[in-house]
């Protein structure tokens, strides 16, 4: 194994010719695959689209149907129907809005945020046993980098923040 000296794997070679985006899609897949991997053996098992769901109404407290399907980018009737496993699965609570009675309001319950720290545990494990691997001036660089890259796709409006 080739090492930087400080026992961290030193990783694959720059290349002066090297693509920045390929590159970037090639780190991005390991990150997502780990992500991925971390997720999976969680319980309950979510499908993406549920965790993100689930990781929304964490964010955003009472937050009403509406608003949820289009923080997920889902047609109000998927949302719905989304809402519903969740509230199955005793993830997620709907309550009448105390402002309209007409209005649903979503909160996660204790089992539901349980859920989300159990996962964010798991991911924080598996991060940190790759980061362990990394010298300390990689994991300060990769920070860096990574920080840059979410402020410009926020500042582009391409993510929102909805972290487990």
């Amino acid at each position: 194994m080739d090492t930087d000296g400080n026992g961290a794997c030193a990783g694959p070679p720059q290349r002066p010719d090297a693509d920045p985006t390929a590159e970037t899609a090639v780190a991005a897949e390991a990150l997502v695959s780990l992500w991925t991997r971390a997720s999976r053996n969680g319980i309950p098992q979510l499908s993406p689209l549920q965790l993100r769901a689930l990781l929304v109404a964490r964010a955003v407290p009472h937050i009403n149907l509406g608003a949820l399907a289009e923080q997920v980018d889902v047609a109000p009737s998927a949302a719905s129907r989304l809402c519903d496993r969740l509230e199955a699965a005793g993830l997620l609570r709907r309550d009448p809005a105390p402002t309209s009675g007409r209005k649903i309001e979503l909160s996660l319950t204790r089992q539901g945020d349980h859920a989300l720290r159990a996962l964010s545990a798991q991911r924080a494990q598996a991060l940190n046993n790759v980061l362990g691997h990394m010298s300390s001036a990689s994991r300060e660089e990769l920070l860096r980098g990574l920080q840059a890259f979410t402020t410009a796709a926020h500042a582009l409006g391409l993510v929102t923040t909805a972290t487990a």
